[in-house]
């Protein structure tokens, strides 16, 4: 690890409308760093992923994510801090409706790419990065649940993110397909950007062991070793 913070908390306090989650959370993460989050279902581990989104706001301590404070965080700010993550989601949220060619060039249009030269190159770019070079043209439901969710993957870089937040992004895909996932989102993290994974796959934990962060009674705390985790106070 030798990036700068690019994710720092100091004694915050989480919230879901006014439900206290987690309190006293401090960290920092790296910008070129490969994170877990682990924790019960419940834990907070999602409500931290919000957080660090500008989903839930920040209502008590501090913390600073890709230079956005977010304890004084305007809301005319959000979409300026959204541009520098870039998400992973479980369900894929694909467009079914459009190819992924088409999927792509939806979120490149939406943050402000005209040049239809310059978008078709960037979706071509990230597109293999994942491996799916010659898979534009399909639409989702003809992709297998591991190619969808590269091409989720693919869409999360397409804004040259500094941070990706992935929340557990292999819970729907088989053991082989989910190596495979994890293979590429510890690639982007060796390309100088921030990689934090919430993740209930204890197997790919030990297999990729990597600094790990645990979300246990309303607390966060660091795990020193992948090896020291009792898996079974996790399900």
């Amino acid at each position: 690890m030798n990036g700068k913070p690019i994710i720092q908390f100091q004694d915050a306090s989480i919230f879901q409308d006014d439900h206290l989650v987690m309190s006293g959370i401090t960290f920092s993460v790296a910008s070129d760093e490969f994170v877990y989050l682990i924790g019960r279902v419940g834990s907070g581990k999602t409500s931290l992923i919000k957080t660090i989104n500008a989903e839930l706001f920040l209502k008590a301590g501090s913390a600073t994510v890709a230079g956005f404070e977010l304890d004084k965080l305007k809301k005319s700010q959000i979409p300026f801090l959204r541009r520098k993550l870039g998400i992973v989601f479980q369900d894929f949220q694909l467009l079914t409706d459009r190819t992924v060619h088409d999927n792509l060039y939806f979120v490149l249009h939406a943050t402000g790419w005209k040049d239809k030269t310059m978008t078709g190159k960037r979706i071509e770019e990230v597109l293999a990065k994942v491996g799916l070079e010659n898979k534009g043209y399909k639409m989702p439901h003809q992709l297998s649940g591991g190619e969808q969710q590269r091409v989720v993957i693919a869409r999360a870089l397409l804004n040259e993110p500094e941070i990706i937040l992935a929340d557990e992004p292999t819970g729907n895909l088989d053991p082989e397909t989910s190596e495979g996932i994890m293979q590429i989102l510890k690639d982007i993290s060796q390309t100088g950007r921030a990689v934090l994974m919430a993740t209930h796959n204890y197997t790919l934990l030990k297999k990729y062991p990597a600094r790990t962060l645990k979300c246990e009674d309303g607390k966060l705390t660091e795990v020193e070793e992948s090896t020291e985790i009792d898996f079974t106070q996790l399900e």
